[in-house]
């Protein structure tokens, strides 16, 4: 009996702690759609745009431009399937429409992308016609980060524009033209240039389906 009792005693000890546990569980926020937004935005406009006077942000994703059928269209261009949290059909885009004085200027737009050792943040700064003015690295999770976020690194990409990452593989990491002779400044990184240079020729690609198609007037 006295064992008994030692039991019922020890449950009800456990009872208590387990229930808090479920609760605190329950009110997790549930892993979702991860969305890439500007740290600073009217710190990192003005850096990128030095003549901007202003801008808007706009919100949009795959599953409300097209859905699958978008979707698959993307990867077709990109050359690679989605997958994981940073490439879900309902990931939320932010677009920073950048104005100077009453004249539209060009766009910011950042994707998030897996790297070697954690989540990367690739964003662009893009002219009217889409040509990259700035490439910029928000975030990285690597020893080697600070080597490929030096604006030295940044400036290769200066002028280029989907039309030089259309023949980039992404999965066998080779392109042709300027992409072809863009330098990897940490060679011990491998993995995570890739990455980036998939992150970019995905974050173009985003932005001709979302915006320079519309205003080209495609269907």
């Amino acid at each position: 009996m006295r064992g008994e009792g030692s039991i019922q005693m020890i449950r009800k000890a456990l009872v208590f702690p387990l229930a808090l546990l479920l609760l605190l569980v329950a009110a997790l926020p549930a892993l979702g759609a991860v969305g890439c937004d500007l740290n600073d935005p009217d710190r990192d406009v003005a850096r990128l745009f030095p003549d901007s006077s202003g801008y808007k942000t706009s919100y949009t994703a795959i599953d409300k431009r097209g859905g699958e059928p978008l979707l698959r269209e993307v990867e077709k261009r990109l050359g690679d399937r989605f997958h994981g949290i940073y490439e879900t059909i309902d990931v939320p885009y932010t677009i920073y429409e950048v104005y100077s004085g009453r004249r539209k200027a060009g766009y910011i737009h950042g994707v998030n992308q897996k790297g070697q050792f954690g989540g990367i943040q690739v964003f662009v700064a893009l002219d009217m016609e889409g040509r990259i003015k700035s490439f910029y690295i928000q975030k990285m999770t690597s020893q080697w980060a600070k080597k490929l976020r030096d604006p030295r690194f940044g400036r290769q990409f200066a002028g280029l524009s989907l039309r030089d990452f259309e023949a980039y593989d992404p999965v066998a990491g080779k392109g042709s033209g300027r992409v072809a002779e863009i330098r990897n400044p940490a060679p011990e990184a491998e993995a995570d240039f890739r990455a980036a240079l998939r992150a970019l020729k995905k974050n173009l690609i985003l932005m001709d389906e979302f915006v320079y198609s519309a205003e080209r007037g495609k269907p």
